[in-house]
């Protein structure tokens, strides 16, 4: 997807958000976009529902902790 499919698009970043690093995530057009705050230039990860649903469920379940965290 090009970045001119997400133009209009809201991003929101997370309270926890730091100067070292951060991504910005939107629901726009019945899809979802991840960016990295720091380089909006490039276009963001495009995710259909489904793939988010199942991604934050992944992380509800831990299934993405860092090792030894």
């Amino acid at each position: 997807m090009s970045n001119g499919e997400w133009d209009g698009a809201q991003f929101f970043k997370s309270g926890v958000s730091n100067d070292v690093g951060c991504v910005e995530v939107t629901f726009h057009n019945g899809r979802i976009g991840v960016r990295d705050t720091k380089d909006r230039s490039k276009a963001p990860h495009a995710f259909t529902p489904h793939e988010w649903e199942c991604f934050i469920q992944g992380v509800k379940n831990g299934e993405f902790d860092l090792p030894g965290q």
